[in-house]
C-alpha cells in the first residue's frame, strides 16, 4: 500500500472542518428554536396576588360539650293510695311557684281530717273536765278531805287528758298535711320538661310527676383539657356554634375542681341566655375569649389543602408559581393565620391556585373583574 499523499491529507481535514461547521449550525439552530418556544410560551392562568397582612386576632380556646339545664326539679307525690283526678300542665309549660300542677282525690283524707278534728274536740273536753277536777282536789288539800293518793290521782287524770289532747291535734295536723298534699304545686319558677303524671292513676309515695327546669335557665358543661384550665376564669367570654349553625354567648359561671382522671379534661360551666334554639341535651362546640394578639394572615382562597398539609401558590421572579409549604393557624372570617413558610413580603396567588401546578407560568392582573375575560381569551384557539 502507498503512502498517503499531502493531497489526501487536505481532503481529510476539510471533511472534518465541515462535519465540525455542520454541527454547530445544528445546536445553534436548536438552541434558536428552545429560545424562540420559550419566549413564546403562553401562561397558564390570569391570576392576581396578595401578600401577607397584619391582623389582630382573638386568644382563644376551644372545648367541646353538652348544653343541659342550670338545675333540675323533680316533682313527686308525697302521699300514696289516692287517685290522680287533674293534671293541669303539660312539658313545655311554665309554672310559677306554688302553681297547681296536679290534683289527687281528696274524699278519703277529708274525711279522716273530719275524724281527727272530732277527736281533738273530745280530747278538749276531757281535758277540761281533767283541769276542773284537779284543781279542786288540790284546793281540799289542806283541808283533809281527801287523801293524797286520791289528790295524785286527779292530778294524773289531768295530765293524762293534755297528753292525749297533744297526741289528738298532732293527728289531727297530719291530716290537714295529707290534704294538702293532694294538691302537687311548683316548688319554684320554671319550666316543665317532663310528665309521667297521668289522670286516673293510683300513684305511691315518692313517685315522679314531673321535672321542672328551674327559672328556664341551661348551661353549657364544656369539657376543656387540664393544661388550659388555669387560663380561664369566673366572667370570661365564651361563643358556642349550636347544630344548625346558630351562635350563642355565654358567660364562665365556674370551674370544676376535679379533672376526670379518664380523659383528663376538667368541665367548665357556662351560664347561657334565654333562647329558642338551644336545648337541654344538644352537643355545641365553642370557644373561650382570652384576649386579642397580632399575626400575619392571607384570605382563605389562598392557602391550598393537598396530601394533608397547606401550601400556597408563591409568584416567582419570572412570573412562575412555585408551591410552597406554610404553617397555619387560627382561621377568623374569610382570613387564616399564617405561622411560617413564607416571608412577609412574598407575592402568593390570592385565588385560583388549586387549578396550577408548581412552576406554570402566570398572568398577574390588578383587576380581579378582568381574570374570566383574560382566560377566555387565554384559552381560545
Amino acid at each position: 500500500m502507498s503512502p498517503p499523499t499531502g493531497k489526501m491529507y487536505l481532503g481529510i481535514t476539510i471533511a472534518v472542518i465541515a462535519s465540525a461547521a455542520a454541527l454547530a449550525c445544528v445546536q445553534a439552530v436548536s438552541s434558536e428554536s428552545d429560545a424562540v418556544a420559550e419566549s413564546t410560551a403562553q401562561p397558564s392562568l390570569s391570576v392576581n396576588v396578595t401578600t401577607l397582612e397584619p391582623q389582630t386576632l382573638p386568644t382563644t380556646i376551644a372545648a367541646n360539650g353538652d348544653i343541659a339545664a342550670w338545675q333540675e326539679i323533680i316533682i313527686g307525690t308525697e302521699i300514696g293510695g289516692l287517685r290522680l283526678v287533674d293534671v293541669k300542665v303539660d312539658v313545655g309549660d311554665e309554672v310559677t311557684e306554688g302553681q297547681v300542677l296536679a290534683v289527687y282525690n281528696d274524699t278519703t283524707v277529708r274525711a279522716e281530717l273530719a275524724r281527727s278534728r272530732a277527736a281533738v274536740a273530745e280530747a278538749e273536753a276531757t281535758l277540761a273536765e281533767a283541769n276542773a277536777n284537779a284543781q279542786r282536789a288540790r284546793s281540799l288539800k289542806t283541808t283533809g278531805s281527801l287523801s293524797e293518793q286520791q289528790i295524785q290521782q286527779y292530778e294524773t287524770a289531768e295530765l293524762t287528758a293534755r297528753a292525749r289532747l297533744g297526741v289528738a291535734q298532732a293527728q289531727n295536723e297530719a291530716q290537714a298535711l295529707r290534704l294538702a298534699q293532694t294538691q302537687i304545686v311548683a316548688p319554684d319558677d320554671g319550666l316543665i320538661t317532663s310528665r309521667t303524671a297521668t289522670v286516673g292513676a293510683v300513684t305511691g309515695p315518692d313517685q315522679e310527676l314531673f321535672r321542672l327546669m328551674r327559672h328556664g335557665r341551661l348551661e353549657w358543661r364544656a369539657e376543656v383539657a387540664a393544661s388550659e384550665l388555669n387560663k380561664l376564669q369566673p366572667g370570661q367570654i365564651a361563643r358556642l356554634t349550636l347544630p344548625g349553625g346558630g351562635e350563642l354567648e355565654g358567660r364562665v359561671r365556674t370551674i370544676a375542681p376535679l379533672v376526670d382522671v379518664s380523659t383528663r379534661n376538667g368541665t367548665v360551666y357556662v351560664d347561657l341566655p334565654a333562647s329558642d334554639v338551644a336545648r337541654a341535651g344538644m352537643f355545641a362546640r365553642g370557644e373561650f375569649e382570652l384576649g386579642t394578639r397580632r399575626a400575619m394572615t392571607l384570605p382563605q382562597s389562598a392557602v391550598l389543602l393537598r396530601d394533608g398539609f397547606s401550601y400556597v401558590m408563591r409568584l416567582g421572579p419570572d412570573s412562575r408559581v412555585v408551591q410552597t409549604k406554610v404553617t397555619t393557624g387560627q382561621r377568623v372570617g374569610e382570613r387564616i393565620e399564617i405561622a411560617g413558610g413564607i416571608e412577609a413580603s412574598a407575592q402568593v396567588v390570592a385565588s385560583g391556585g388549586a387549578f396550577l401546578g408548581d412552576g406554570d407560568l402566570v398572568r398577574v392582573v390588578e383587576d380581579p373583574s378582568s381574570w374570566d375575560a383574560m382566560n377566555r381569551a387565554e384559552e381560545a384557539p
